[in-house]
C-alpha cells in the first residue's frame, strides 16, 4: 500500500512539473508572439507615416500658386530639411520672381507611392505625380507627370524630405 501511495506522490510530483514546464513555455510563446505583433505593427505605422509624408512633400512641390507663392513654397519647407531644405530656401527669391512673372499655377495630384526601403530613421519613396501648369505661355494649361525619388528622414518624431531627385 506505501508502494502505492508512493507511486501515487511521484506521478502528481511529475504531473504538477509538465503543467508547471508548459505554463511557462506557454506564456514564453505568448510573450514572442506579442512582441512580435507589436514589431509588425510598428514597422506598419512606420510604412504608413512614410507614404503619408512623401505624398504630402510631393503634393506641396507640385502645387504651387503664384498668388500665394509665399505660402507654398512655406509648405514645401515646413516638410524639408538637409540639403533639400538648403537648396529650396537658397533658390526661393529666383523662383518667387520668375513664378509671379509668368503667373504660374501648378495643380499636383499624387497618382502612386511606393517605399524602396525604409528603417527607423530613414525612407526612400517613389512618387508619380501629374500636375496641370498654367502660366503666361500656356494659358490653357499642359498637362505634366513627375517621377520623383524623395529620401525622407526622421527628425524630432517627423518624417521630413531631405533629398529630391526627378527620375526616368
Amino acid at each position: 500500500m506505501a508502494a502505492r501511495w508512493t507511486d501515487g506522490i511521484r506521478r502528481m510530483r511529475s504531473l504538477g512539473v509538465g503543467l508547471v514546464a508548459a505554463t511557462v513555455l506557454a506564456t514564453a510563446l505568448s510573450v514572442w508572439l506579442g512582441l512580435r505583433l507589436a514589431d509588425q505593427r510598428a514597422a506598419e505605422q512606420r510604412r504608413q507615416d512614410v507614404l503619408a509624408a512623401a505624398r504630402q512633400s510631393a503634393l506641396n512641390f507640385t502645387s504651387l500658386d503664384y498668388r500665394h507663392y509665399g505660402r507654398d513654397s512655406g509648405n514645401v519647407l515646413k516638410g524639408a530639411t538637409g540639403d533639400f531644405k538648403k537648396q529650396f530656401t537658397a533658390q526661393s527669391a529666383q523662383l518667387t520672381k520668375l513664378v509671379a512673372q509668368n503667373k504660374s499655377v501648378s495643380e499636383g495630384q499624387v497618382l502612386e507611392a511606393g517605399i524602396v526601403r525604409s528603417d527607423e530613421r530613414s525612407a526612400r519613396v517613389l512618387v508619380v505625380a501629374d500636375s496641370k501648369v498654367t502660366n503666361t505661355a500656356a494659358p490653357e494649361g499642359q498637362a505634366r507627370t513627375y517621377r520623383l525619388q524623395l529620401d525622407l528622414v526622421r527628425v524630432a518624431g517627423r518624417w521630413l524630405t531631405s533629398d529630391v531627385e526627378f527620375v526616368g
